[in-house]
């Protein structure tokens, strides 16, 4: 059988290069190209040396690596993906943006968080919200994928079987986050150097996140009926893993064992969701590297509260590995393919 053919563009940040760590032992496709305009001519193994040995690539011409393709992933700061998704359409490609682009349904809610407008607002009428475990059937017929950011995932993940059923209060939901620098891209920053970040934990864009509407949209999208969240994320002094507290106020008492069996009916088919046993939690540690979503369960009986705790790697389930996940959706591949790698013990 011969292999799909995947282009990279903007292989040169870290949800690219984690595309192009992943894309290389994938049985069922080869990269055609990668592209990243400050590196044109240059090796990606001279950018990434844990690359060496085990590939050739040199980054290209954007037009180029499309030309080349069948599928196309674009890891870019929002904006710049619009153009690309029309030229992969007028040329028969398919295409799955990594960035923010693609994710929100309103145009104003975009205009709003991102302060930018939709050029090609017809690319952003069939485009599909490329959360793999809700999406599945829309995702494989798709031309166009918005892949999920990395909190976002999380959280919706963590929210589905609850919201799904209808026992939750859907007014207010308070939700808190904790990302690995990676989260902020490649680009140095004051608030990501090193010194910054070591030995030390604060919150940012508290209550002010751009994933605030994305987030909403999912949870309202799931609950049949409006969610309002508070969302507060933090940075964490390590490179990748985002875990996610999230705390919703039931309707009525529940008993945890009742709740814990709506979870595990709704996720009992899923590959990468992995539901811990009560008494557990979730810990970032065992998800890294995975394209694992790791999610336990806490009662707050006194004030009737489910608290669930979510985890991710933030560059794969969050980033590069939910991407695949989503090409493998596309094009008719088992969507395990290629993802079955596992998190170190310690």
């Amino acid at each position: 059988m011969e292999k799909i053919k995947a282009g990279i563009i903007g292989a040169s940040g870290y949800a690219g290069a984690e595309l192009v760590r992943i894309l290389l032992t994938h049985p069922q496709a080869e990269i055609a190209g990668i592209s990243a305009r400050s590196y044109l001519g240059q090796s990606v193994k001279k950018l990434y040396p844990g690359l060496n040995k085990a590939t050739e690539l040199v980054f290209e011409e954007e037009d180029i690596v499309i030309e080349k393709s069948d599928i196309i992933f674009a890891s870019l700061p929002h904006g710049l993906s619009e153009n690309i998704a029309k030229k992969c359409i007028e040329q028969g490609k398919r295409f799955i943006d990594l960035g923010a682009d693609f994710r929100l349904e309103k145009e104003e809610e975009y205009n709003a968080w991102y302060h930018q407008s939709y050029n090609e607002k017809e690319l952003h009428e069939e485009s599909v919200y490329g959360l793999s475990e809700i999406h599945r059937d829309s995702i494989k017929t798709a031309r166009i994928i918005g892949n999920p950011g990395c909190y976002p995932t999380s959280i919706a993940l963590g929210c589905y079987p609850a919201l799904k059923a209808g026992i939750v209060n859907t007014e207010h939901l308070i939700i808190d986050s904790k990302s690995g620098t990676t989260g902020a891209g490649k680009e140095p920053k004051e608030n990501t150097h090193f010194p910054r970040t070591n030995e030390a934990f604060a919150p940012y864009g508290v209550a002010k996140h751009r994933h605030t509407p994305e987030i909403e949209q999912m949870l309202t999208e799931v609950a049949g009926e409006e969610v309002k969240i508070t969302f507060v994320p933090h940075l964490l002094p390590i490179n990748r893993g985002i875990i996610s507290t999230i705390y919703l106020p039931l309707k009525e008492a529940l008993d945890l064992q009742n709740i814990y069996e709506i979870y595990e009916e709704a996720y009992k088919d899923e590959t990468f969701v992995r539901l811990l046993e009560l008494g557990e939690t979730a810990d970032l540690k065992f998800v890294k590297y995975s394209n694992y979503c790791d999610i336990s369960l806490h009662l707050d009986e006194r004030c009737k509260t489910l608290v669930v705790v979510a985890c991710i790697d933030n560059m794969v389930k969050g980033a590069a590995g939910q991407a695949i996940q989503n090409m493998n959706l596309m094009c008719g591949f088992p969507e395990d393919t290629g993802l079955g790698f596992i998190a170190p013990s310690f």
